[in-house]
């Protein structure tokens, strides 16, 4: 005999048409205290950080620690190998000459940066996920055309299925959903 199928819900998932409308559901969002929210848009908008609330990325100093890595490695690696491990006078200059390090010294900060860029990136965003459960929304499709979305997780501390309907029915969506995925 088959078992019932049984789901539990994973996120709320709100519809929006404009941009101004979901700037404003997300500042309603952010004021209520919930972390694990996200919104989806068909591009890029300008004041969504703020709304968000979300403060800058620390990739940055990520990129460039990685850089004065790489540039201290050069110089470390050039100045041991050209005066003592194997000293060679080229050309009449002296082993420890700067110019002659300089090609050296650019490409291993440039390959390091690039290293702690691609690898930041992946660890502040918590990279890679294969799946998300907004992907069980069918409507969900709309946000890389002409829709707008905010999901809110179960997993936030705040969330409560009714208080977190009635917050964002307070924005005045144009569909709402909770989205469930099946329980093995």
């Amino acid at each position: 005999m088959d078992q019932p199928i049984r789901k539990r819900p994973v996120l709320y998932l709100a519809e929006f048409d404009t941009p101004d409308e979901i700037v404003h559901a997300a500042e309603k969002v952010r004021d209520a205290g919930y972390e694990k929210w996200d919104v989806h848009t068909p591009y890029p908008l300008h004041g969504m950080d703020k709304a968000m609330g979300l403060t800058d990325s620390g990739l940055g100093w990520i990129v460039l620690l990685c850089g004065l890595t790489g540039l201290a490695a050069a110089v470390t690696m050039i100045q041991w190998m050209n005066g003592y491990d194997y000293p060679l006078v080229i050309g009449g200059k002296p082993p420890d000459a700067i110019p002659s390090m300089v090609p050296i010294m650019f490409e291993l900060t440039v390959l390091l940066s690039s290293f702690g860029a691609v690898f930041g990136m992946f660890g502040l965003n918590q990279l890679p996920k294969h799946h998300h459960p907004v992907f069980y929304s069918e409507r969900f499709e709309a946000a890389s055309n002409d829709k707008f979305f905010i999901s809110i997780e179960v997993e936030d501390k705040r969330f409560d299925q009714n208080r977190t309907k009635e917050l964002l029915e307070s924005a005045h969506p144009s569909y709402i959903e909770l989205v469930e995925e099946e329980v093995t």
